[in-house]
């Protein structure tokens, strides 16, 4: 009898363990404004929501250079994150690089990553901008 209360017992701290660290999925809604000399620059906010029940309030910056002119509004953005396993994986640096075109109203797409968490971007907004850039995109809580 105790052998098998045992069985059951470590059966039941593994399964605990295993659900403790299954992957979860994660979206962000995000707004941002900024402009662009060479130098680009760009800051807003946003929410990020988890399958799992959790949120969390954040700050989004970017910061970068290349050959890149203009200035731009994205509202009503959009991010979907790659599988983490806590939503603080989420917070941190991610390494950007793209060429953009774009006049009055536009939209665009793109991705960012930092180790093994990629975030998918897209949004629409208003703006006149045009360049290659690089540099990079970072999550802060608010």
């Amino acid at each position: 009898m105790k052998k098998t209360a045992g069985i059951l017992v470590a059966a039941l701290l593994l399964a605990g363990a295993q659900s403790a660290s299954a992957a979860i999925d994660c979206e962000m809604d995000f707004s941002m404004s900024g402009w662009s000399a060479f130098y680009k620059t760009a800051s807003g906010s946003g929410t990020i929501h988890c399958n799992n029940g959790q949120s969390l309030k954040v700050k989004i910056r970017t910061k970068g250079g290349g050959i890149t002119f203009g200035k731009q509004r994205i509202d009503n953005g959009r991010g979907k994150f790659s599988e983490v396993h806590d939503i603080r994986d989420l917070l941190g640096t991610y390494a950007t690089g793209g060429a953009h075109a774009g006049a009055v109203k536009s939209s665009g797409a793109s991705v960012v990553t930092k180790g093994d968490v990629s975030l998918a971007l897209a949004g629409t907004g208003e703006g006149i901008n045009l360049g290659i850039d690089f540099g990079k995109f970072v999550i802060s809580t608010r």
